[in-house]
């Protein structure tokens, strides 16, 4: 009977407990254009390319050296490794809070032996008496009438699913940062050759013209001028030496080892390029950023919040109930005992408590706070991708303009070398048409690298690379 008793208790809690005051949440509308922008700066996108959240970054990344990269990036960065123990413990802590929804039943039993002297027992009894006792109960359980546990848990649980995204979204970012990384290490490899080359070009120059001057055919004026760029060469190589250790330990520390030389790209040709892909029609897209669903499940606590507090206005009943039972053995000859049952019901009523209502104006600012989170971090988004998109319009148009510009420069560059040695024109029209040469070949060299770039972060800013 008493076991009824408590399942009865209990099943009527949790039907009791279906009851909430949070009030209903409605997805807010997104403040953002319902399409992308368009224009001269967007171009058009390729009709055959497959959209973002059908796209797996291993289909996306091509090269395999950087594919071997990021699966190292996933299995032993530290700050992935944070974001899924920050998972693990959200998880934990909404089990705790939906604990509160059901009755701790706690067991407790003891036992004895007791001597006692013959003088106090009647003749034939044993002098050694045992007792045990057992005691079954449930200390101040909660009914929950008006959902204030539930919306707690409601809570815990929302905080859970934002941090689990938020764990997606720093696997996308980190997906990223390894192929941006990855690829300016390419980038600056490059200009260390083209640097390397200038070097020797202007180690030649200068050789050239150290030797007019010793025979009197150049002036003390050309010889510095001559020293100029080359020294300015020797410079960019110790920079670019400099630039390509700093990028191998910043992809290291994003691998979270030592990344073998076999994997690392030799220039921007041998990086490969991610496939192009497309934005789709609709800005919705942007729904399923693992952001902006954190905000959203942030917004779906904050009225669990509400509800939470509201509850705190009224009555709670909290039952406290023990089940005993105890037994006596003489001469290793059981008695059954006795069983007791009590049923205690606690009654608290907030008559008045500024603090609670004060609460409950927090919890309904919060929710106002993070309702405007939740719209800023779509906005942000959607700027995101309309400047990636942008840049996607465009760059293709300058990197052809940049390696006509390239050709020029060397054509110049060659025809103003001619003219000096023949006598002409002075060195100072050599140096101008070097220092326009070497400056456009690493401006072709930012301009791949940013079309590249601008692949990956367009990819990412639309959600790719979570899985």
């Amino acid at each position: 009977m008493n076991k009824s008793l408590l399942i009865a208790l209990s099943g009527i809690g949790l039907v009791l407990g279906g009851c909430s005051l949070a009030p209903e949440y409605l997805k807010p509308e997104a403040p953002v254009p319902a399409r992308w922008p368009a224009g001269a700066a967007y171009g058009k996108t390729s009709p055959d390319a497959p959209a973002t959240a059908d796209l797996k970054w291993r289909e996306f990344f091509a090269d395999e050296r950087l594919q071997k990269i990021i699966e190292t990036a996933l299995d032993n960065n530290r700050d992935l490794r944070l974001a899924a123990l920050n998972v693990e413990r959200a998880r934990a802590m909404y089990g705790i809070q939906r604990a509160e929804l059901y009755p701790a039943v706690n067991a407790q039993g003891g036992g004895g032996k007791q001597r006692q002297s013959v003088d106090l027992i009647q003749p034939g009894s044993a002098r050694t008496l045992e007792q045990y006792s057992v005691n079954l109960g449930i200390a101040a359980w909660e009914i929950d009438f008006f959902g204030r546990i539930r919306s707690l848990s409601e809570q815990a649980l929302q905080e859970y699913l934002a941090t689990d995204e938020a764990r997606r979204g720093a696997q996308i970012a980190l997906v990223a940062e390894v192929a941006r990384v990855y690829l300016t290490l390419a980038a600056d490899r490059e200009d260390f050759k083209l640097s390397q080359s200038t070097l020797e070009a202007q180690y030649a120059s200068y050789g050239l013209v150290k030797k007019r001057y010793d025979v009197g055919l150049a002036t003390e004026l050309d010889l510095k001028r001559a020293q100029i760029p080359l020294d300015t060469a020797r410079g960019d190589v110790a920079r670019f030496t400099q630039l390509v250790a700093q990028d191998q330990n910043a992809l290291n520390l994003l691998a979270g080892s030592t990344v073998p030389e076999e994997w690392l790209p030799v220039d921007l040709d041998s990086a490969g390029s991610p496939r192009e892909i497309s934005a789709s029609l609709s800005s919705e897209v942007l729904l399923h950023r693992p952001d902006i669903m954190a905000a959203e499940h942030r917004l779906k606590g904050a009225y669990a919040s509400i509800g939470a507090a509201r509850a705190a206005l009224f009555p709670r009943i909290s039952l406290t109930t023990s089940i005993g039972t105890a037994s006596n053995q003489l001469s290793g000859l059981f008695d059954s005992g006795t069983g007791t049952w009590a049923f205690m019901p606690q009654f608290v009523m907030p008559i008045f408590d500024a603090r609670v209502w004060a609460a409950l104006r927090v919890s309904e600012t919060d929710q106002k706070i993070v309702l405007t989170q939740y719209e800023k971090t779509i906005q942000t988004a959607f700027r995101e991708v309309a400047d990636a998109l942008a840049v996607q319009g465009t760059i293709d148009e300058q990197v052809a303009a940049q390696q006509s510009l390239v050709a020029a420069a060397a054509d110049t560059y060659g025809l103003s070398m001619k003219r000096y040695t023949k006598g002409i024109d002075s060195y100072l029209g050599v140096l101008d048409a070097q220092r326009s040469h070497f400056a456009a070949q690493q401006g072709f060299v930012a301009l791949r690298l940013a079309k590249l770039a601008n692949q990956v972060r367009l990819y990412a800013v639309l959600g790719g690379g979570a899985e």
